[in-house]
């Protein structure tokens, strides 16, 4: 009985990863339309505001719609403002870091 070596673990960098993964999505998308490959997640994402708003499925559809459309704009302005929050966060971070670097003591 012959023992074999397991194989060398490889190191993968995270850039590498992610541009071989952007080549995957690419050739993917080259193949295929990707409104029919997303079909069945943005249906299910969109189900979830109708859920929110009628979990129960009692409102007349029309109202059911427009209040399923205004939570949807709820969720993209709370989501634009948590990116706001995160870039000035991010912006002031960069500042203090540059400061920092050119010498300057903001304590002094």
């Amino acid at each position: 009985m012959v023992l074999k070596k397991p194989p060398e673990q490889r190191q993968f960098d995270p850039g590498e990863m992610a541009f071989r993964g952007r080549l995957g999505a690419f050739a993917t998308l080259s193949r295929h339309n990707p409104r029919i490959l997303t079909a069945a997640a943005r249906a299910r994402f969109l189900q979830r505001f109708l859920d929110e708003v009628d979990p129960d499925s009692q409102l007349p559809a029309a109202e059911r719609d427009r209040r399923a459309h205004y939570a949807r704009k709820r969720y993209f302005a709370e989501l634009a403002r948590k990116s706001a929050i995160a870039r000035r966060k991010n912006s002031s971070t960069q500042a203090v870091v540059a400061t920092t670097e050119r010498g300057v003591d903001h304590a002094a």
